[in-house]
């Protein structure tokens, strides 16, 4: 599969910034994912491009440039996965095309395939960043409670 841990760090960030009031620095970020700050800085560059954060230089940190309802899933995996990829799953280059399956199977596997990536994206699209922010405060809570 094409979907790498930068869409997971894309989404920590997003609910990390969401949540927090004042502008979060890479740094500061960085110390949330546990990662170095030049993965955050290369993912907020990502995050940026698409319209998603901006980044004030200095102490002015990132935030959010649209409400985090208005912010789903698949903007997020546009935004750091899908662009210029195309493709979620990639078949095997050079089937023998002399055997009658090596043939055919690139062709089947597109067709189910592609409705896989279809549904994916689909499921995507109706999760936003308040929702996970707020199952993620659910989460907080329960165990606060225990």
């Amino acid at each position: 599969m094409q979907i790498s841990s930068r869409f997971t760090i894309a989404v920590h960030m997003l609910a990390l910034i969401q949540v927090r009031t004042n502008h979060l620095t890479s740094e500061q970020i960085a110390d949330s994912v546990n990662t170095n700050p030049v993965i955050i800085r290369q993912i907020s560059r990502a995050l940026k491009k698409s319209g998603l954060i901006d980044v004030r230089r200095g102490t002015g940190g990132a935030y959010l440039t649209r409400e985090a309802g208005d912010i789903t899933l698949y903007d997020v995996y546009q935004a750091v996965e899908a662009v210029g990829k195309g493709k979620l799953f990639h078949a095997h280059e050079n089937p023998n095309p002399n055997c009658w399956v090596g043939a055919n199977i690139n062709q089947v596997l597109d067709l189910i395939l592609s409705k896989a990536q279809a549904a994916m994206e689909t499921i995507l699209k109706e999760i936003s960043i308040q929702e996970i922010t707020e199952l993620i405060a659910q989460k907080k809570n329960a165990s606060s409670e225990a």
